[in-house]
């Protein structure tokens, strides 16, 4: 009896760790995490799940323990691959908005029109950036981020092809509008998939590198604009652009699946249902009922406008984060008007003095590094609240007016030119930190409402970023290029107590929010993980 209860405990172990090892080394094809049917295993499909399978008690699913179908659960070498396309989409979709102002002169001569009708080229490009996340952000929380992401990516390349083709002003300035509306859902859902596929302890370095490509784009897209415009001409400029844009098109395509867990679970539902003739639902579904698409639409059309308005955080954040954006781009406007025409430098040339800037926002990407190992450690001892999140934006908080107001009182031609150029480094490096720590902060208090808080923030980034070109030239040559670099300097001044409050007070303004404490109950919901594993 002794031995036959020693055979029978041997035998369970050895069950038991044959599971362990199927759990931890079940894995699926690449190309099938592709395939809109959902990933449904052995194991999945001959899990216990909760209920009677029947219409009035049916199969509750959620994610299981080292579900191959889980996005957070992917290989690290595909979650970068995804995070490498959705840097390169947002590096194109921010060079796309920039790159006009190093063809500007040729775009002047071919049009014969002003500076100021030229430059409405770079205006109408950003406030696209304001018109299409208010669609995009709802239809990726509705329809799934994959699909959203490459159609609107289509749009982008066709209308940004097409400006090739434009034979006047007008016809420019409107698709490059159409084209700032189609490459914007970049910088909203792209943020969402990021969030789907890492956990908050490693999601600050994936976070990191990503949040340099929306400054980065800007900063190099005069140098290059002015380069190739002189020595190809403004057509084949944004030709070679419109060609980087469709390869980011291409790696999205064949590497980017769908990552929404919501819309993964109820694939996995219907087409666990079709082979077994049984109902299955998704656990997060059975919480919500059963709302029809138009209504779901609907309400997520209006979210990113309810957030905006009715969180604080939100609010705030959005508006500090869309005063800096600002600032970049009257510079990218004012640079000119500096380097150029005060120094006498050649388009080309005076866009290398944007380099400042981009140096700044490596830098950040570089601090990024060990802010997320320190992050995780604060993970394993549960010391991780999203506030810590906003640490990195106090430092930002405080390089951004240094770095104003250095470049301010330095940028004449009577002091050398490194002088300025240096003080772009640190504006640059104040911007990206804080924008990748407010961006943490607001995807890990509203989770899978992320997407549309950020599009909220971006909206109001963009309509900064839109408008502080219109007015550039008129600052400039009517209070010279001191005071008018210094103006967006006071105004950072201002709002640097931000993030020190949000810090302090965060938790307990979070704890008042209908939005996170539901984003909360839903990621829960979502990964329950029901059944026996």
């Amino acid at each position: 009896m002794k031995e036959q209860h020693m055979l029978a405990r041997s035998d369970t172990q050895s069950q038991d760790s044959d599971k362990t090892l199927s759990l931890q080394h079940e894995q699926v094809s690449y190309w099938r995490l592709l395939s809109p049917r959902g990933v449904v295993t052995d194991r999945i499909l001959h899990e216990h799940y909760e209920g009677e399978g029947t219409e009035e008690h049916p199969y509750t699913i959620s994610f299981l323990e080292n579900d191959p179908g889980d996005p957070k659960e992917l290989p690290q070498w595909r979650k970068w691959v995804i995070v490498a396309a959705c840097s390169l989409w947002a590096f194109m979709t921010a060079m796309g908005s920039s790159i006009w102002i190093g063809i500007l002169r040729e775009v002047q001569e071919y049009t014969q029109t002003s500076r100021e009708v030229a430059i409405l080229g770079v205006s109408f490009y950003v406030l696209g950036f304001v018109i299409g996340p208010l669609f995009w952000a709802p239809l990726a929380e509705s329809l799934g981020r994959q699909a959203t992401m490459l159609a609107s990516y289509i749009g982008f390349v066709v209308f940004l092809g097409g400006v090739v083709a434009a034979q006047n002003i007008e016809t420019m300035i409107v698709l490059r509008f159409l084209a700032g509306c189609f490459s914007s859902c970049s910088f909203t859902t792209a943020q969402g998939i990021l969030a789907d596929i890492f956990e908050p302890a490693k999601r600050g370095l994936a976070f990191g590198f990503y949040a340099a490509t929306p400054f980065l784009g800007p900063v190099l897209g005069p140098m290059a604009g002015g380069f190739l415009g002189v020595a190809l001409g403004w057509r084949w400029t944004l030709g070679i652009l419109t060609l980087l844009a469709a390869s980011g098109l291409v790696l999205g395509l064949l590497f980017v699946p769908e990552t929404l867990g919501e819309l993964l679970l109820d694939r996995r539902a219907r087409t666990m249902s079709k082979m077994t003739g049984k109902c299955y639902v998704s656990q997060l579904h059975l919480q919500k009922g059963s709302v029809s698409a138009k209504v779901a639409f609907k309400k997520a059309l209006t979210r990113p406008w309810v957030i905006l308005f009715t969180e604080p955080i939100v609010l705030l954040l959005s508006l500090w984060v869309a005063s800096i954006y600002g600032t970049l781009y009257l510079f990218l406007a004012g640079y000119p008007y500096v380097y150029q025409d005060a120094r006498g430098w050649s388009p080309g040339i005076g866009g290398l003095a944007l380099l400042g800037i981009g140096v700044g926002c490596l830098v950040a990407c570089i601090v990024n590094v060990p802010i997320s190992k320190r992050f995780a450690v604060k993970v394993k001892k549960e010391q991780a609240h999203p506030e810590v999140r906003l640490q990195p934006s106090m430092v930002g908080a405080v390089l951004v007016p240094i770095g104003i107001l250095w470049f301010a009182f330095t940028n004449g031609p009577s002091i050398p030119w490194p002088c300025s150029v240096i003080a772009g480094s640190f504006f640059g490096c104040g911007m990206v930190l804080i924008w990748t720590s407010s961006s943490n902060y607001i995807v890990d208090a509203y989770k899978m409402y992320a997407a549309s808080a950020i599009a909220g923030q971006i909206v109001m980034r963009s309509v900064f970023g839109a408008v502080f070109p219109l007015f550039t030239g008129y600052i400039y040559e009517g209070i010279g290029i001191h005071w008018a670099s210094a103006v967006p300097g006071f105004l950072a001044i201002l709002l640097l107590p931000l993030p020190f409050l949000f810090h302090r007070y965060g938790r307990v303004i979070r704890s008042r929010s209908k939005f996170a404490d539901k984003a909360d109950a839903d990621d829960e919901a979502l990964r329950s993980r029901k059944g026996s594993v």
